[in-house]
């Protein structure tokens, strides 16, 4: 069975709407607008919204319909081609000032998942497609494009203030660390005055130097 185009409606008569007929296109940003009181909120909320709500409800079973609020069914001869309905009101409700229209319906979680199971990852950089590398895959590959060459293992510690660092990083030290990278150049825990006296508040990358080897 093939897939409506269209929401076709006929007969809207709720509050101030005259026998009207239309077909909205699905899969499709469609604004209702018109001057107050020219029936938008009629047919959106109180004909599309609440013939599609009632239509899910009816799916339900009894007991699960008993909890669930219950909307009389539109003043309206058909609606042919709904799809699920979702509806969300312009008033203030209980979110935050960072509150987006996935947090309020209580899907920002699902859409994650899904983004993150199904979507693609883009490297901000080169604009090729990140994939997911095993330890084998990454050794082969260092192997093939830095044969002979002297590499070094880093990973990322902190990122902080000088006046953090001058904390943390003798720490760092304490753990059996004795080399770090900071802002690109390769430092040793032991140096004295490691961390920049004119960085003011500048916050400074610091990455752990792993090991050095060469790959062959």
């Amino acid at each position: 069975m093939q897939a409506a185009t269209h929401i076709h409606i006929k007969g809207a008569r709720e509050h101030n709407l005259k026998n009207l007929e239309l077909r909205i296109p699905r899969g499709k940003l469609v604004v209702i607008t018109g001057p107050s009181g020219s029936g938008k909120s009629s047919l959106a909320f109180d004909t599309i919204y609440a013939e599609g709500y009632r239509k899910y409800i009816e799916s339900l079973s009894a007991q699960a319909r008993q909890v669930l609020d219950q909307l009389k069914r539109p003043d309206v001869d058909f609606i042919h081609g709904l799809s699920p309905v979702l509806a969300i009101e312009q008033r203030r409700g209980g979110g935050g000032p960072r509150s987006t229209i996935a947090t309020v319906t209580e899907i920002a979680d699902y859409a994650q998942l899904l983004w993150a199971l199904a979507g693609e990852q883009i490297c901000p950089k080169d604009g090729g497609r990140v994939i997911q590398r095993s330890l084998d895959d990454n050794v082969q590959r260092v192997l093939a494009e830095c044969a002979g060459e002297r590499i070094i293992l880093l990973a990322f510690a902190l990122r902080a203030k000088p006046s953090v660092l001058r904390d943390e990083l003798p720490r760092l030290r304490q753990r059996g660390f004795q080399r770090v990278r900071l802002n690109g150049e390769i430092k040793n825990l032991d140096d004295a005055g490691l961390v920049p006296t004119g960085a003011g508040t500048r916050e400074i990358m610091v990455d752990l130097v792993i090991d050095r080897l060469v790959a062959a």
